[in-house]
């Protein structure tokens, strides 16, 4: 079950309660309050492997089934992603119909083993201001890219908690800029596409004086490296500061922001293949973000 009592601490046998990414000092600490309800939350362990009380989770995107239903896909932080079958959710006095919004937590209940699994609970769990306006338009660039590379029922916590502070960052107004390539480097850790960015393939310090590309299939390579083995690559050319910065999360500097958007471009374009994400179109249309 989920609680909300600050005056009980939790046990080594509980689950972990949710870890703020941002520590004091960190420009993101101010968003991060936002979400301090969430870092209170714990679950207890689950009825039983058919049926999963109360986990916290959000939705990504819902699908129309037959007349009355929705097929949720659902990222939760214990479970990963899941698709739930929400029955009778469209009906207009359904407990479900104005519960089931993207960007807001909320504990969810499932039963069944199959790869479809039948919602039977979700409750709203506040703590989150809405997003609106641009902050809306990249929370859904944000869940598209979650939907694209996160096999289901496969647990990210890490990548849960960064997402939650994502949103709250978003919703906060923060550099949209800097949000997103904070999440997608880690998204890109997280599914195993990419590594640290302050050592190459041959376990190298990256150093500010030097450039580098990013090979989708082996990592970090030094272009002078590449050059004397006559070696060819591809992608863009980026500064050894960009990628310490990167590394640090810091995207104060217009160079950085300039080359991480390159890079992130082209990695998220190598691996997603022919199939590109619709949301980043209208991103880069609007705000080449």
């Amino acid at each position: 079950m989920i609680h909300l009592d600050e005056s009980k601490q939790p046990h080594s046998s509980e689950a972990p309660d949710i870890v703020p990414l941002a520590m004091s000092g960190d420009p993101a600490q101010k968003s991060m309050e936002s979400c301090s309800v969430l870092t209170r939350f714990r679950t207890t362990e689950s009825y039983s492997d058919y049926r999963i009380a109360e986990q916290l989770g959000f939705v990504l995107h819902t699908y129309p089934y037959r007349e009355t239903s929705l097929i949720i896909d659902a990222f939760t932080r214990s479970h990963g992603r899941l698709a739930l079958l929400a029955k009778g959710a469209k009906r207009p006095y359904s407990a479900l119909r104005g519960v089931l919004q993207t960007f807001q937590p909320l504990a969810l209940s499932w039963a069944g083993k199959s790869k479809m699994r039948t919602l039977t609970k979700a409750e709203w769990v506040g703590g989150m201001r809405p997003l609106a306006s641009d902050a809306l338009l990249c929370g859904f660039y944000v869940n598209e890219l979650l939907v694209r590379f996160c096999a289901q029922e496969d647990p990210h916590i890490a990548l849960f908690d960064h997402y939650l502070l994502t949103l709250a960052r978003l919703a906060h107004q923060e550099p949209a800029v800097q949000v997103l390539r904070s999440f997608e480097l880690l998204l890109l850790r997280e599914t195993g596409f990419a590594s640290s960015l302050d050592k190459t393939v041959t376990r190298q310090s990256v150093v500010t004086g030097r450039s580098y590309v990013f090979d989708p299939e082996k990592g970090l390579c030094d272009v002078e490296m590449l050059k004397t083995q006559k070696n060819a690559f591809r992608g863009p050319v980026i500064a050894g500061q960009t990628l310490l910065d990167m590394e640090r999360d810091d995207y104060s500097s217009a160079k950085t922001i300039a080359q991480s958007k390159a890079l992130m471009r082209f990695l998220l374009d190598t691996y997603l293949g022919d199939t590109p994400l619709s949301t980043r179109h209208i991103l880069i249309d609007l705000q080449n973000l």
